[in-house]
């Protein structure tokens, strides 16, 4: 089984901003894969999938950025996954806008959400497929630009980006880890 997660804040307020691209890519693939309505577990909205043979969970948490690692935590522990069973979808604001980058580990990258991650795993020994949402403007504030919403030239840029990445995340459970950064980077 594999565990695929996208990042974001739940409620209405955030839905289309920088920080929820990691909701935006699970809700292609849920439309694209999923079968069924979506369950409320962990601390998070869940669906079922099968991708490419395999029995594939998508998780958005429901617990807001800085917490995401709660909600992560306890679906892989609950299904006794391996860390190379999981794959954590983002935003990143240090790569240009719609980039994709795939890692097999590392930091948080002053990614809050990736770094509850590390911290409530205790290991930063996963996957992570990171989409560029491009940087602030001089002197914008970081916190309030990822919880702005893409103009109307970006929007078109990032739904690409965002189709690109749940191909990418479907490739990832076929492929592995290193082929995706063969591939995608």
């Amino acid at each position: 089984m594999k565990l695929i997660v996208g990042l974001g804040n739940p409620s209405r307020q955030y839905q289309g901003t920088r920080h929820n691209v990691g909701f935006m890519v699970l809700a292609e693939l849920a439309a694209k894969a999923a079968s069924g309505r979506p369950k409320t577990k962990y601390h998070g909205e869940v669906f079922e999938a099968t991708i490419a043979g395999e029995k594939t969970l998508l998780l958005s948490p429901l617990t807001y950025m800085n917490r995401s690692g709660i909600s992560v935590h306890e679906a892989r522990d609950f299904h006794k996954l391996s860390m190379d069973d999981l794959l954590i979808v983002c935003d990143d604001i240090n790569l240009p806008l719609a980039k994709l980058r795939f890692r097999a580990n590392g930091s948080s990258g002053g990614q809050k959400g990736l770094a509850d991650i590390i911290d409530r795993l205790g290991s930063d020994q996963f996957a992570r497929l990171r989409i560029g949402i491009g940087s602030p403007a001089g002197g914008q504030d970081s916190a309030d630009y990822v919880l702005s919403r893409f103009t109307k030239e970006e929007k078109d840029e990032i739904d690409v980006a965002v189709a690109r990445a749940a191909e990418a995340a479907v490739y990832w459970v076929a492929s592995g880890i290193d082929d995706c950064m063969n591939r995608y980077n």
